[in-house]
């Protein structure tokens, strides 16, 4: 499998199949109902999809316009450590420079699952006492 081969698209993806990648990745489990209000109040999800089978998603939420946060970026365990996060992180971080309302900066930031900080520290965010961040300047 090669990076090339992950196609991603935007929120397509469904509550349950939202609940499926986070309990087969060790986040809790939520309510279906819970996951559809997540994922309709979020600004924008993206469904990584290898030969149409889902095998990762990211969301991200916030303001639109100067603070963009990332949310459970999920890969499932057999696909990680294969660039699909790295793929939809920088899908995500795109997205927030293009859709800025700013003009001249944006901040990305995020909270880290334990252990996974260095992933997110060789994307460029600093690692900071309670989570990720990047400033980005337009």
């Amino acid at each position: 499998m090669t990076q090339d081969q992950i196609v991603l698209k935007e929120n397509i993806l469904q509550p349950e199949d939202f609940v499926r990648l986070r309990i087969a990745t060790g986040f809790a489990a939520v309510p279906v109902e819970h996951a559809k209000r997540a994922l309709e109040g979020g600004l924008i999800n993206v469904s990584a999809l290898l030969d149409g089978q889902l095998v990762g998603m990211g969301r991200m939420v916030g303001d639109g316009a100067m603070y963009w946060y990332l949310q459970e970026i999920i890969i499932l365990p057999e696909y990680q450590k294969m660039g699909i996060g790295t793929k939809i992180v920088n899908y995500l971080i795109d997205y927030a420079v293009e859709h800025s309302a700013t003009g001249t900066f944006t901040t990305i930031g995020g909270v880290s699952a334990k252990g996974k900080e260095g992933f997110y520290s060789k994307l460029g965010f600093d690692i900071i006492p309670n989570g990720i961040k990047k400033m980005i300047e337009i």
